[in-house]
């Protein structure tokens, strides 16, 4: 677990870094708000940052707290994720991997206008906290992000 969230880290900072040339773009950050169902109902809330490594793909790093309601419990997991962009058209199809210290998910999706993102996946178990169901198997969910900042520089 120790190993993949170090791993996860470090790609985090590649990205960072390589973000921060003279000639590269500046970032879109902003707050988010949104809905998943894997194996329950979950509210997400948190924020991201979107950045532009060319001129027609995107790239975002978000950091969510996930709130749910199971079994008579209330619990808040942090997540963190990263999303590709493949377009930079209306419809934006991208792909993403989210991990929290229960499940990784990797997902697919529409984005519009990188406003409102709609993906699917599958969760992967990788620990079950005690007393609570395991945080596996189909994942969708809806996001909508609202931006701070509307330009990056190119």
């Amino acid at each position: 677990m120790k190993k993949r969230i170090i791993l996860l880290l470090l790609c985090c900072w590649v990205g960072f870094s390589q973000a921060q040339n003279a000639n590269g773009a500046n970032w879109i950050i902003g707050p988010a708000v949104g809905w998943q169902y894997q194996s329950g109902n979950f509210l997400k809330v948190g924020g991201w940052g979107l950045f532009a490594p060319n001129n027609y793909q995107y790239m975002k790093i978000h950091a969510t707290a996930n709130f749910t309601w199971m079994r008579s419990q209330t619990m808040v997991i942090p997540e963190l994720g990263f999303t590709y962009y493949l377009s930079d058209r209306l419809i934006f199809p991208f792909v993403k991997a989210e991990v929290t210290p229960y499940t990784l998910t990797p997902k697919i999706g529409i984005g519009i206008l990188s406003l409102i993102d709609l993906d699917l996946g599958y969760g992967f178990d990788m620990q079950t906290k005690t007393g609570f169901k395991p945080l596996k198997g189909i994942s969708g969910g809806v996001t909508l992000n609202i931006p701070l900042n509307f330009y990056l520089k190119r």
